[in-house]
């Protein structure tokens, strides 16, 4: 009989938990979601990943069965469970009341961090740039996208943009640690902070306190309008991008197709207890059913999955027979046409591609670079909640806060800034006097400009006067229910706050 050594005996069940399957969940969503599904798992299965997927049904389907977010509510036990879900693209019914399900999966688990690797496969699929290979990390919750919009009156609508400080710390930090995992030099942050000077601005300073943790890597910033155009003239300057949402979300789409093709590009979605992989394309329902979609976004999503669940050994091995595949010039429809070669080569269906695929299993590509992944324990990967070098996010201090006044929002069709400020002036309003009048953010009272377009929503600032004592939330009750009862339609207001000796409000362009 043979007796093992405690060493020995704890290796061998180390050897036996990574050899279980890890639970999974599965979408096979829309259009061709089904078939690039499909020809995904086959290739995951051929290559030996050791999961265990679980299938859930969401889009189309699910919509139309009555559920406005596209997911059943027993779809979710299978999510909090499995905290992995490989994910097929969707359709979104048209017309109103149906909410996006990736923004709803997003913000409910949590999966505050975006990463779109856009590699190009020169000379094997054609680009004008063969030497790019640019990671963009976008935060995934905030901005623009947090979907809160109100009409306020007959001509204007708004959405607000939210920008949090916990919010841009976790999303750079993901950047920094990202790029250290993975051997990047350089991060770029891209801001719009010369106009928006508080939100961007906010995520412009996190980004430079983050950065001086990680003295090894390369931290630099840019204006979104220029850093995306050099992006799109000199990619070669760029190695992991962190952005706000809203820039990140088309800055990606840009970059994936200066690669060859959007459709070659996969997408990760990651929280602190969850995670979601997908292609970045759409279900394309006009080709669904046909057997001709190219499951590549698809089946390098499933490979950063294989990274993110632990085995990294099948990702790598699947990653460089896909690229020995397309050295070898086996194309899907959407990418015969764009080959390097001057022979246009035959398409291969979806299925038939993933057979190829299979077939190269456990070569490496020639002319591409072969590629591999740092094997470490998925716990302490960058962005999970139990990772040892992530430190506790920073708490901002309560501030002092004083109210200074009050920015007083109102419906009103005469165009005449100067005929609103008669009509407000005539208004007894206690302490709090009107100081300033804008449309759209511009100046117009007083001394504005007749060429100034207007709309019929105003912002009215009412504040005391350097000589007066500061008012208190009273005095703005106070000044709402004077201007009611005036017949003025007052559709929101802002209370105008200094902390801590900084001011907390943006002045009026021309102010």
């Amino acid at each position: 009989m043979k007796n093992d050594t405690p060493q020995q005996l704890l290796a061998t069940a180390a050897q036996d938990e990574c050899q279980t399957p890890v639970p999974i969940t599965v979408a096979h969503g829309d259009g061709i979601g089904p078939e690039i599904m499909e020809a995904t798992l086959k290739v995951l299965r051929a290559a030996g990943a050791r999961i265990a997927p679980e299938v859930i049904e969401v889009g189309e389907k699910v919509y139309l069965g009555g559920h406005s977010s596209g997911i059943a509510p027993s779809s979710w036990d299978s999510l909090r469970r499995t905290r992995v879900l490989l994910k097929g693209p969707i359709t979104t019914p048209s017309g109103g009341g149906y909410k996006s399900l990736n923004v709803t999966i997003r913000k409910t688990l949590g999966l505050y961090a975006n990463v779109r690797p856009c590699i190009s496969y020169s000379p094997f699929v054609a680009t004008q740039h063969p030497g790019l290979d640019i990671v963009i990390v976008r935060e995934n919750e905030e901005d623009l996208y947090a979907g809160i919009e109100h009409r306020q009156t007959d001509e204007v609508v708004q959405c607000l943009k939210l920008i949090s400080r916990p919010g841009c710390e976790r999303i750079v930090r993901y950047a920094f640690e990202y790029a250290r995992t993975n051997g990047r030099r350089k991060v770029t942050c891209m801001t719009k902070d010369n106009i928006m000077k508080m939100t961007d601005g906010l995520f412009h300073e996190v980004f430079d306190e983050v950065s001086r943790e990680y003295p090894d890597i390369t931290a630099e910033h840019m204006i979104i309008d220029i850093g995306a155009a050099r992006v799109a003239t000199r990619p070669e300057l760029f190695d992991v991008i962190v952005t706000p949402n809203l820039y990140g979300d088309i800055l990606s789409d840009i970059v994936a197709e200066m690669t060859g093709s959007v459709g070659l590009a996969g997408s990760a979605n990651i929280g602190e207890r969850a995670a979601m992989f997908e292609a970045i394309h759409g279900s394309a329902p006009d080709i669904a059913g046909k057997g001709v979609a190219n499951p590549s976004g698809l089946l390098l999503a499933a490979v950063m999955m294989l990274v993110h669940i632990g085995q990294p050994d099948v990702a790598a091995r699947i990653h460089n027979a896909w690229l020995s595949t397309l050295e070898d010039g086996v194309f899907t429809a959407d990418l015969a046409s764009r080959a390097s070669s001057s022979r246009v080569p035959l398409p291969f269906g979806s299925m038939d591609f993933a057979d190829a695929v299979i077939e190269r299993l456990g070569r490496l590509p020639q002319t591409l670079a072969a590629v591999s992944y740092p094997d470490i324990d998925p716990a302490a990967a960058p962005g999970r909640a139990d990772a040892a070098q992530k430190p506790a996010p920073v708490v901002a201090p309560a501030l002092a806060k004083t109210l200074l006044g009050v920015d007083v929002f109102l419906h009103e069709h005469d165009r005449s800034a100067q005929n609103l400020a008669e009509r407000l002036l005539s208004v007894s309003t206690g302490p709090l006097k009107l100081q300033l009048i804008t449309n759209r953010g511009v100046k117009v009272w007083p001394n504005g400009f007749d060429e100034t377009s207007c709309t019929d929503h105003w912002r009215c600032r009412y504040m005391t006067g350097e000589e007066q004592s500061l008012p208190g939330r009273r005095d703005v009750v106070a000044l709402l229910a004077a201007l009611t009862e005036a017949g003025f339609d007052v559709i929101k207001t802002e209370n105008l706050f200094d902390f801590a000796g900084q001011r907390g409000f943006s002045l009026g362009q021309g102010q």
